[in-house]
């Protein structure tokens, strides 16, 4: 490598900490693999302005080189040797990137270049697009049974959201490959797709369980009979046994939440209404 990191970095020897950092981010910018894969020169070129860096963003360095206590390279001047020393550029870090001051440089000087929110990216390939987050509202029916709503992206096209029965308020649902596209060459990000569910007049979620209240006639409550309910799987008929009160609760298996091989149930409590009852004949009938 060059023995000098000034000239590497294009900065000059009077460069203070700010402007070496940009000089450094320029290049990375500019050189870096995840950017060029399979481009050797480029990948060499980078590795150069990281061990300049290593030296000059190091401020007990940057004095041994300016001093001419070290090289270049990080190594003592007049022992020789082709190994890297203590203090020197170690091929050991980031797959043969060199580190700075503080750890290694991407981690406080590239640590946004890339998205990296505060830490880069280890893995191989380049990196993926963002993702982007919707929030979308769904009727009560739709949590209980599942369904499917169509949303507009924001690149204007639509698209149709599967929505899992179970699925509770807060919960995202992630649909991969729909958000932004990489400006790096990598697989496009996710979209993020936050879910609020609709309240309903006479149905509330217990865990798996719907919990409904059905209103049933004098007559029915005494004598027994079958009412049509309104559920979330559409309308069934309830067998009320002779006899019933208020407050009597009836279970309906598997017509709660609809989780494929473990269904919910519905829970129907009975409310007794006098609307159809000639209060009179009541009255003298208990009298």
């Amino acid at each position: 490598m060059s023995s000098d990191p000034y000239a590497i970095l294009g900065v000059s020897k009077s460069a203070d900490e700010a402007e070496i950092k940009r000089a450094y981010r320029k290049k990375a910018k500019a050189l870096h693999p995840d950017l060029h894969p399979g481009d050797k020169a480029k990948a060499e070129a980078f590795k150069k302005a990281s061990s300049a860096f290593d030296i000059l963003g190091n401020e007990e360095k940057r004095r041994k080189f300016d001093r001419g206590e070290i090289d270049g390279d990080g190594q003592p001047r007049g022992f020789g040797g082709s190994g890297f020393g203590a203090g020197g550029f170690s091929p050991d870090r980031r797959a043969g990137y060199g580190g700075g001051q503080n750890g290694d440089p991407f981690e406080d000087i590239l640590s946004g270049l890339f998205g990296g929110g505060g830490r880069t990216r280890r893995g191989p390939g380049p990196r993926k697009g963002r993702d982007v987050r919707y929030r979308i509202d769904i009727p009560f029916a739709d949590s209980i049974t599942g369904g499917q709503r169509r949303i507009k992206m924001s690149d204007g096209q639509s698209i149709d959201v599967n929505i899992p029965a179970g699925v509770e308020t807060g919960q995202t649902l992630r649909l991969k490959s729909q958000g932004q596209v990489s400006p790096y060459g990598g697989p496009p990000g996710d979209a993020l797709v936050e879910v609020t569910i609709g309240p309903h007049k006479n149905w509330t979620r217990d865990g798996d369980d719907v919990r409904m209240a059905v209103p049933i006639s004098l007559k029915t409550a005494i004598l027994g009979g079958t009412v049509e309910v309104e559920t979330p799987s559409g309308p069934l008929s309830l067998k009320v046994p002779e006899g019933s009160n208020t407050g009597a609760v009836l279970r309906l298996r598997g017509k709660g939440v609809q989780k494929p091989g473990k269904a919910g149930h519905l829970y129907a409590r009975l409310e007794i209404l006098l609307d159809d009852v000639d209060i009179k004949a009541v009255k003298k009938f208990f009298k």
